[in-house]
């Protein structure tokens, strides 16, 4: 650990970066109607729980693209993973490949990475799922134990003081103020062998606080070799001092054992989506890891016109993980962050701002050995990498008019990347080496964001995004790391969202210029040595939009497309080839009926519209699909829920998932078949 980041996390929380809970009033229960948009709007939905329109408000004052996801809005239907959770937020691409890894990417982020998460923060209350080099898994979020998601698309994401292409994802852990009840009991299941139960207890006495849950589930998977077999737990205890005073306690933790298929090649595919792949078959291929997130958070108001939101968290991980070899790792990240949100007036206008910083550090102990049918066999290699990062930020409002407000604002980052091997017994000498590489950056944002009296706004902004490498996209080799540089991009948005009578409505387009952008293929093909290089230019652009209908006081219509256009530019191998991956249109829609006696019906449509580029010769390319879908529930009274959730009703065959590849051979496991037909069903008693 660097001294001057070892002398700022024993400032505590003086000095940090993201934002913590908002708190309300509890909500109510029963059945009583629920509005589950993601969509933000300035005016608050007077049928939003507190703590969600609270949230809302406060996205909304962010001059671009944002939504924030309330957990009543999958509370009645199937949410195993981030893709159920995601699924209704405009602009985000969340596909499951098997069990709960999925590919999550907003405005391409990391589309080049065949496995985990790059580009894009993941967090809960702040606290990062990723490592603290950025790589990271959404294996360890789990959608009951967040009470409302946010999600900052691009470099809406400042006040987490990161410069990220895709932006932020952050799950707010429940309290015992806004849980919305004292107990509950969830349990649902299904096909597969699917079993989940839930317990959690919410009580607010006094000063204090508690919310206490856990959850248990099985399932043996559509395919061969999907077992899992997960545990998720959390302990949020809070200690009020008045208005905006708090100090918390959060503890998250997880276990879990999932078994992985593989992807298959197009023949494979074609003759048997459920097969599972040889290779993973024969040696057992999985991933088993435990880990442990604390955090001790605070807010506190310091004057009418300041208020101050800041923690220290610690995160351990070990992963156990057999796949070409048996990958065992133990993690450690320490972190500090705050923020001072200031409202008032400047030059005699209206204003407000925040700044901040966000303190990292982490060190991993890596150990490779052969794979012999899941077990360890002989060591090949052994390493400790450490990272070590600070981004220092300032965004500010300035309101030239009284519904006009000029936003400026920049974060300034520091990462540093150290690796250090050992000499392994049996294998080259020269893997005995020492790297070390550090990267700074500049990102500069502003905007504007106008709003009339009805809550409608209309935004636009021009921000500045960076995206060092992390370890695995540096391959240390035996002479040091690969010579891969830090991703940047200037990216432009505009927008509008609100809502007017039946409509409620959530519309960007944006363009990023991006310059080294990080894309990753096999390792191996047409002898190119390393698994991730920086391409030249690249474009991303695309449009975001989300529409909500209220027919009438029973019907709605709910509807999200999203445009992805990204591709090199001028490139000297690829010319102006699309990038794989993403599907130029996606698209889902859900029309649901509310019947007042408490029961409702929602047919649902998930259509990837356009086939999928494989390779970046453009030479191969996976089929489009539309799945059918069909949700039903029946409050029974103001305790008891129940609900049905039957996915892809035809029994399409149909590829949600590929892997980036040079040029697509036959051979070429490339493709991750999507589920077949499945029905869940689930009921939540809350007392």
């Amino acid at each position: 650990m660097s001294m001057h980041l070892r002398s700022a996390l024993m400032l505590g929380a003086a000095m940090a970066a993201m934002p913590a809970l908002s708190l309300a009033a509890p909500m109510t229960t029963g059945a009583e109607p629920t509005v589950d948009s993601v969509i933000v709007t300035a005016a608050p939905n007077p049928e939003d729980p507190a703590v969600v329109s609270a949230a809302r408000k406060r996205l909304s004052e962010t001059p671009g693209a944002v939504s924030v996801i309330s957990a009543e809005s999958y509370a009645n239907r199937f949410a195993l993973a981030l893709d159920d959770v995601l699924r209704d937020a405009p602009g985000v691409y969340a596909q499951r490949k098997w069990g709960g890894d999925i590919r999550i990417s907003i405005r391409g982020s990391g589309i080049g990475n065949a496995n985990h998460n790059r580009g894009l923060l993941l967090a809960q209350d702040g606290v990062p799922l990723n490592e603290a080099d950025g790589y990271g898994d959404s294996q360890i979020a789990d959608p009951l134990l967040a009470r409302y998601t946010e999600v900052y698309r691009g470099g809406n994401a400042l006040r987490f003081g990161g410069a990220l292409l895709g932006g932020a994802v952050n799950m707010v852990t429940p309290t015992g103020k806004n849980a919305g009840f004292e107990n509950r009991v969830r349990i649902d299941g299904g096909s597969f062998g699917y079993l989940r139960q839930n317990l959690a207890v919410a009580r607010h006495f006094g000063d204090w606080d508690v919310y206490a849950a856990a959850t248990n589930q099985r399932s043996q998977g559509w395919r061969s070799q999907s077992q899992q077999n997960i545990q998720f737990g959390a302990l949020n205890i809070g200690r009020s001092f008045g208005e905006d005073r708090e100090i918390r306690l959060i503890i998250n933790g997880s276990s879990i054992k999932q078994e992985i298929p593989g992807a298959l090649t197009r023949a494979q595919f074609d003759a048997d989506p459920r097969q599972v792949a040889a290779g993973n078959y024969a040696n057992d291929q999985g991933r088993d890891q435990r880990g442990v997130r604390t955090s001790l958070r605070t807010t506190w108001r310091l004057s009418d016109s300041t208020v101050f939101e800041g923690a220290v968290y610690g995160v351990w991980k070990d992963l156990d993980h057999p796949i070409f070899q048996v990958i065992d790792q133990e993690s450690r990240n320490w972190g500090a962050f705050g923020r001072l949100d200031w409202d008032g007036r400047l030059g005699g206008l209206r204003a407000d701002g925040y700044a901040g910083a966000w303190l990292r550090t982490g060190d991993l102990d890596s150990n490779f050995y052969v794979n012999v049918k899941g077990a360890r066999g002989a060591p090949t290699s052994r390493s400790l990498q450490n990272a070590d990062a600070i981004d220092l930020f300032a965004e500010g409002r300035l309101f030239v008019a009284d519904r006009l407000a000029v936003v400026g604002g920049a974060t300034w980052g520091s990462a540093k990347r150290d690796y250090r091997s050992f000499a392994v017994p049996g294998q080259p000498a020269t893997f005995n080496l020492e790297a070390s590489k550090e990267y700074d950056w500049l990102a500069p944002r502003i905007g504007l964001l106008w709003e009339n009296e009805g809550g409608e706004q209309v935004f636009g902004n021009l921000t500045r995004s960076v995206e060092p490498p992390n370890f695995s996209s540096m391959s240390p080799t035996n002479v040091g790391f690969a010579p891969v540089e830090a991703q940047k991009a200037w990216t432009a948005e505009i927008g509008t969202r609100g809502r007017r009578g039946p409509l409620t409505w959530d519309l960007t387009f944006y363009r990023a210029w991006l310059d080294g952008e990080l894309l990753q293929y096999t390792q191996g093909q047409n002898g190119v040595p390393a698994s991730t290089f920086n391409a030249d230019e690249t474009v991303h652009q695309g449009i975001e939009a989300a529409l909500d209908w209220q027919a009438t006081s029973r019907i709605r219509l709910r509807q999200t497309w999203t445009w992805s256009d990204f591709r090199f530019k001028g490139d000297v191998q690829y010319g102006d080839n699309r990038l794989p991956i993403v599907p130029e249109h996606f698209y889902r829609a859900e029309l649901r009926y509310q019947d007042p006696r408490g029961w409702f019906l929602a047919p649902s449509v998930e259509w990837s519209a356009s086939e999928q580029w494989v390779d970046f010769k453009n030479t191969t390319k996976a089929p489009s699909y539309a799945i059918l879908n069909l949700g039903a529930g029946w409050a029974v009274n103001d305790k008891v829920a129940i609900f049905m959730d039957a996915r892809n009703l035809t029994d399409e065959d149909y590829v949600s998932n590929v892997q980036a590849q040079i040029t697509a051979a036959a051979a070429s496991a490339a493709y991750w078949p999507g589920d077949g037909r499945s029905v869940f069903g689930g009921v939540t008693v809350s007392f």
